[in-house]
C-alpha cells in the first residue's frame, strides 16, 4: 500500500470521527436538558469528558510509544464506539441517570486520551508532505465544525438525541476500521524502563526543547485568558445583542475561516514557522473583541472568519513543527504533554470566565482578552528560541 493510499484511509478515519465529535455537544446538551438535569447536568457531562482527557493524556502518550500509536488509536475507537452505542441505547429506551451519563462520558474521554497522542506521530507515517497533510486535515476539521453541529441540531429536533449518539458511535467504528486497514512498517518500541521512567523521559525531551516549552508556557496565558474566556463570554454577548441564530452563523463563519487558514498554510512554507505563526495568534485575538463591539451580523461573521483563519494557520504550522522537530520515538509522549497543558489552561479559562466577568463586566474582559492575545503573539517574536527556530 502506498503512502497516498495510507493517507486516504487516515483522512477518512479522522474526518468521520471529527464529524462525530462536532455533533456530540449538541446531542449531549439536548439529551441532558430533556432529561431534566439542567445546565448544571450539561456542565457535569461535558466536564467529565474533558477532565478524563486531561488526566489520562500523559499515560496515552507512553502507551502509544510502547504499543504503537495505530494500535492504541484502533482500541480507543472501538472502546468509544461501544460506550457511545450504549449511550444511544440508554436514551432510546428511557431516561438514563445523570451519574451514568457522566461515567460514560468520562470513560469516553479516557479513551480519547489513548487516541489523541497518536494523531501527531501518525501524520509523518502516512504522508510525505507533512505540512500539506496537516493543512488538509485542518480544513476537514474546520468543515466538520461547521457541518457537525448543524446536522446534529436537525437530527435532534427530528429524531431525538439517541439517533445522534448512534451516528456518533458509528463514526468511531468507521474510524477504527480505516485505521486498522493501514499498512505500516512500524513496530512497538523496545522500552526497557518502567512506565514512570518512560513518562519521565518524555518530560525530559519536552524540557530540553526551549522552543517547545516556551510556546506552551506562553499558551498558558493565551489559552486561559484569550481562548478559554472568550468562547463562553463571547457567546453570551452575541446572544444578548443579536440572537442564538446569529451565534450559530458566527461559529459557522469561524469554521469556514479555519478552512481558509488551512488552505493558506498548505501553500505558504515559512522558513521560521513559529515566528510567522504568531500572525495566527494575533488574528484570533480579534475573536473576543468583535462581540464586545456590539457588531452587526455581517461584521460578526467577517471578524470570526478572520479569527478562524488565524488559529487554523497557526495550528498547521505548530503541528508540522512538532512532528518534524521531535524524534519519532519520543513524539507521542512529547505531544501528550503539549495537548494536556493546552487542555488544562483552556478548561481553566472556561471555568474562570463567568466569575471574572461578574467582577469586571463582560465587555472589559473581552477587550482585555484581545490585548493579552496581541501581547502573547508578540512574545512568540521576543523569545529567541521561538523566533529563530527554522524548518528542517
Amino acid at each position: 500500500m502506498t503512502r497516498g493510499s495510507n493517507f486516504r484511509l487516515y483522512f477518512a478515519a479522522r474526518t468521520t470521527s471529527l464529524l462525530g465529535d462536532a455533533m456530540i455537544p449538541v446531542a449531549l446538551s439536548v439529551g441532558v436538558l430533556d432529561a431534566g438535569y439542567g445546565a448544571t447536568g450539561v456542565g457535569y457531562a461535558l466536564g467529565a469528558w474533558l477532565a478524563a482527557v486531561a488526566l489520562c493524556m500523559l499515560f496515552g502518550g507512553v502507551l502509544a510509544d510502547r504499543f504503537t500509536p495505530r494500535r492504541m488509536m484502533v482500541l480507543a475507537d472501538f472502546a468509544r464506539f461501544g460506550l457511545q452505542a450504549l449511550t444511544a441505547v440508554l436514551f432510546a429506551v428511557g431516561t438514563p441517570s445523570l451519574l451514568l451519563i457522566v461515567v460514560l462520558q468520562f470513560l469516553s474521554g479516557a479513551a480519547t486520551a489513548m487516541f489523541q497522542p497518536g494523531v501527531a506521530s501518525m501524520v509523518p507515517q502516512v504522508a510525505d508532505d507533512v505540512q500539506r497533510a496537516n493543512g488538509t486535515l485542518r480544513i476537514a476539521e474546520s468543515m466538520a465544525g461547521v457541518l457537525g453541529p448543524a446536522l446534529a441540531g436537525v437530527l435532534v429536533s427530528v429524531s431525538g438525541p439517541a439517533v445522534v449518539f448512534a451516528i456518533y458511535a458509528a463514526t468511531y467504528a468507521v474510524s477504527g476500521a480505516c485505521l486498522l486497514a493501514l499498512k505500516l512498517d512500524t513496530a512497538p518500541l523496545a522500552m526497557a524502563s518502567s512506565f514512570l521512567g518512560e513518562l519521565a523521559a518524555g518530560w525530559q525531551a519536552f524540557r530540553e526543547r526551549t522552543w517547545l516549552w516556551s510556546v506552551i508556557a506562553i499558551f498558558g496565558l493565551y489559552g486561559c485568558f484569550v481562548v478559554g474566556t472568550s468562547l463562553p463570554i463571547g457567546a453570551e454577548l452575541v446572544i444578548g445583542h443579536l440572537s442564538s441564530t446569529a451565534l450559530g452563523l458566527g461559529l459557522a463563519a469561524f469554521g469556514a475561516g479555519g478552512a481558509i487558514g488551512g488552505t493558506v498554510a498548505i501553500r505558504f512554507r515559512p522558513r521560521r514557522p513559529l515566528a510567522v505563526g504568531s500572525i495566527g495568534w494575533a488574528l484570533f485575538a480579534i475573536y473576543p473583541l468583535i462581540p464586545a463591539l456590539e457588531p452587526t451580523l455581517v461584521v460578526l461573521m467577517i471578524g470570526w472568519s478572520i479569527a478562524g483563519a488565524g488559529i487554523a494557520f497557526w495550528s498547521v504550522l505548530w503541528s508540522t513543527t512538532v512532528q518534524t522537530q521531535v524524534p519519532p520515538d519520543l513524539l507521542n509522549r512529547v505531544y501528550a504533554y503539549d495537548v494536556a497543558g493546552s487542555l488544562v489552561t483552556m478548561a481553566l479559562g472556561r471555568t474562570l470566565a463567568g466569575p471574572i466577568a461578574g467582577v469586571t463586566g463582560a465587555v472589559p474582559l473581552m477587550v482585555f482578552a484581545t490585548g493579552l492575545g496581541l501581547v502573547c503573539a508578540a512574545l512568540l517574536l521576543v523569545v529567541p528560541a521561538t523566533r529563530r527556530l527554522q524548518v528542517r
